[in-house]
């Protein structure tokens, strides 16, 4: 079907303006609200492989790892109330994205930033202090918190704020934060663990203090979008502050748009249930199967679990916790290389590129830790040149994925729903999201355990769905202002008859043949 290949939106507007140093800034400090999800991500599975820490917390496990040297390698971490530990966070962040919605959506985008950076700054000073499995739990629900709010209004606000020919490479500092946030609490985990007196898990914990001071203190010096001016009636303040981040006085033609789409939006009483309209089919399909599909390439179990995935393989707890290492500067770089083409190439070329990579490297996983663990997990002497083989491939895949579907699984959500529905659409997007990161958290080790090495040909499977579901459903959205967005879903061989072709509705088809945001 080449016509889903991309798809050429003609008389589209092109809004006068640039991207300036004052937009480049605020984008930058806003995107650091990926740091809080980065580092947790990073920061939980070095903590999990810390003896210390599992001595002092969870002692099961700890006679797992270390005192039965008979056990199967696989099963070594199946632990309900370890993966409970991590896993309870992503469960908050799921509650808190649906609350979240509507403060974005009445109070603006800078206080859910804000909410979200106290939350997690709370929860961070529970964990590093926590004394019992409790307040580990309690503080990792206030660190869920507190994503959910960051993880709602932070692409929405880049997205507003970006003139349009720059929106991807901007967005995309959000993912691009997340994998720092990674990179370095792996690098901290590696330091920490060799503190002796075994409290180094501490001040991994405690760390997260940091990134949520930036984006706390970030919120509070941010300005606010138009977009979130006008839907709350200050359209003077609106106008000059689309002046300031466009660089230019002539922006009437973007300023009566977004106008027009807020008239039409306060009108709508109830988006959620706007959403289950037809013509809101395609957005809501992409808000839910994109951050499906994005779980379940499998990418989390290698990064909140790298350093005790590695572990299980065979690598001592240094050299564990160093892959983690690696693979987060694999991360780092691969994420950067999205940012320079996703506006280049477009966001498809980079979502089917990555798909294929991922399949690739994951048969290659499984067949090597089939090769050497087979059924039993007893794999006896490891030799140098196999563990270089995984850290390569999953390093591979760790790339691909960086350069797909994980700043893409953020951007193509954020950029595509209208405004009347958009806090409530981005809001099912985080808790999708963080349902599936919940689920895969908590049942990752038990999978290993039973499923052994075939754990990697399962994910594969999903990816091979996703790739194929790119290439047939979703339409190319390189260089449309999100104002012309509806016109994607019209000339789509697919979703077009889904979308009306109406001059009227909740101001969602204008006269001009484009959704209003």
């Amino acid at each position: 079907m080449p016509a889903v290949g991309g798809i050429s939106v003609g008389g589209g507007k092109a809004y006068p303006g640039s991207l300036t140093p004052f937009v480049t800034v605020t984008c930058i400090v806003a995107a650091m609200g990926g740091l809080i999800f980065g580092y947790d991500i990073g920061i939980s599975g070095g903590v999990t492989s810390m003896d210390p820490f599992l001595l002092k917390f969870f002692p099961s496990v700890y006679r797992k790892k270390n005192l039965d040297k008979t056990k199967n390698q696989y099963c070594q971490y199946d632990s309900q109330t370890l993966t409970m530990f991590t896993s309870s966070l992503y469960l908050a962040a799921l509650l808190s994205s649906l609350v979240a919605s509507t403060i974005t959506r009445r109070f603006g985008r800078k206080l859910s930033m804000l909410f979200g950076g106290l939350l997690f700054l709370v929860g961070a000073l529970i964990n590093g202090f926590a004394q019992r499995v409790w307040m580990l739990i309690v503080g990792r629900i206030l660190l869920g918190f507190g994503i959910g709010f960051a993880n709602q209004s932070v692409p929405l606000y880049l997205s507003e704020m970006a003139p349009y020919k720059y929106r991807g490479a901007l967005n995309i500092g959000f993912q691009l934060s997340i994998t720092v946030g990674i990179l370095v609490a792996n690098v901290l985990n590696y330091f920490f663990a060799k503190i002796k007196g075994g409290w180094g898990w501490r001040l991994s914990l405690g760390g997260a203090m940091v990134p949520a001071l930036i984006i706390t203190v970030g919120s509070l010096v941010l300005p606010d979008t138009p977009n979130s001016m006008i839907e709350r009636g200050d359209r003077e303040k609106a106008r000059a502050q689309l002046q300031r981040i466009r660089g230019v006085s002539d922006v009437d033609e973007e300023f009566n748009d977004l106008v027009e789409a807020s008239e039409s939006s306060s009108k709508v009483e109830h988006p959620w249930r706007n959403l289950l309209q037809r013509k809101y089919r395609p957005h809501l399909t992409m808000a839910v199967l994109i951050p499906f599909f994005q779980q379940l390439t499998g990418i989390n179990v290698i990064m909140f679990y790298a350093p005790v995935l590695f572990n299980s393989i065979g690598f001592k707890d240094d050299a564990a916790l160093m892959s983690a290492v690696i693979t987060g500067v694999v991360n780092v770089v691969a994420t950067c290389v999205s940012i320079y083409g996703v506006d280049k190439w477009g966001r498809r070329a980079l979502f089917l590129e990555g798909g294929v990579q991922m399949i690739i490297c994951q048969a290659v996983v499984a067949a090597a830790i089939g090769a050497k663990f087979g059924i039993d997990g007893n794999p006896g002497d490891l030799p140098k040149w196999y563990a270089i083989v995984v850290v390569l491939f999953i390093c591979i895949y760790v790339a691909a994925f960086a350069w797909s579907w994980g700043p893409l699984g953020w951007l193509v959500p954020s950029e595509i729903f209208p405004l009347e529905i958009r806090s409530a659409a981005q809001s099912i997007n985080v808790s999708v999201n963080m349902f599936f990161t919940f689920v895969i958290a908590q049942i990752f080790l038990t999978m290993l355990c039973h499923m052994k090495f075939g754990l990697f040909i399962f994910f594969a499977f999903f990816v091979v769905v996703m790739t194929f579901f790119i290439f047939f459903f979703l339409p190319e959205t390189k260089g449309i202002p999100i104002e012309e967005m509806s016109q994607v879903w019209r000339a789509h061989p697919f979703w077009s008859r889904f979308v009306e072709h109406e001059d009227h509705g909740n101001g969602v088809e204008m006269g001009k043949g484009a959704i209003k945001m």
